[in-house]
């Protein structure tokens, strides 16, 4: 009818639009998410650190029995001068510790330090950085498993720049590399490890080094 005017159209296809690129974006996330995840699996170690390179140190991360044994049995061979383990928890003791290996404590006992403070990976750096200084050492050979060695050699690296460090991966029974995620607790644990890496690296870029 004369007089009469329209009702105001609704802008529906702009917010259909803005929707749709939101969508497309997260979708493009997960896929680079996907596929990164399946690069980090694919470049974990997939054997035993077989150098016998000397080291100032021998650094063992918390973190299982493996990973204790194989860094008393390296100390045992003389690859290093001392032995430090991070993240320790506060009722363990040398003689409790060196319980996992077939040495005699009295053999070992004075060159194994521990350290009780870490409670994370980015604080058995800073833990690990000091106990280095603080020995006036410049080289280690860190051993923690495979699929922590990756975020792992990032904090290290990034609080000691001028520190070498040696990876040594050890490889629990219970993690299985190959075909992971065909294993519903190999596929979380990466799953977990893989978004710890990538915090860390954002971390890395944004957070500057406390000295």
């Amino acid at each position: 009818m004369a007089g009469e005017t329209d009702p105001p159209k609704t802008k529906t296809w702009p917010l259909r639009q803005r929707l749709i690129r939101a969508l497309a974006l997260l979708g493009l996330l997960a896929v680079m998410w996907t596929a990164g995840l399946f690069w980090f699996a694919a470049t974990l170690e997939t054997e035993p650190e077989l150098s016998d390179r000397r080291t100032d140190a021998i650094v063992v991360l918390t973190g299982g029995s493996l990973r204790v044994d194989q860094g008393i049995e390296l100390l045992s061979r003389g690859l290093a001068e001392k032995l430090f383990v991070s993240g320790v928890a506060q009722s363990v003791d040398v003689t409790q510790l060196l319980k996992v290996s077939r040495e005699p404590p009295e053999d070992l006992t004075c060159c194994i330090a521990l350290g009780y403070e870490a409670d994370d990976t980015a604080g058995n750096a800073r833990e690990t950085a000091a106990w280095i200084k603080d020995q006036g050492y410049t080289s280690l050979r860190l051993v923690t498993a495979a699929y922590h060695m990756p975020r792992s050699l990032l904090e290290f690296r990034r609080t000691m720049p001028d520190v070498e460090i040696l990876p040594h991966p050890v490889f629990p029974a219970h993690v299985k590399q190959e075909d992971w995620w065909r294993w519903p607790g190999s596929t979380n644990l990466l799953v977990s490890e893989y978004s710890k890496y990538l915090i860390a690296r954002f971390r890395a870029l944004l957070v500057p080094v406390a000295r």
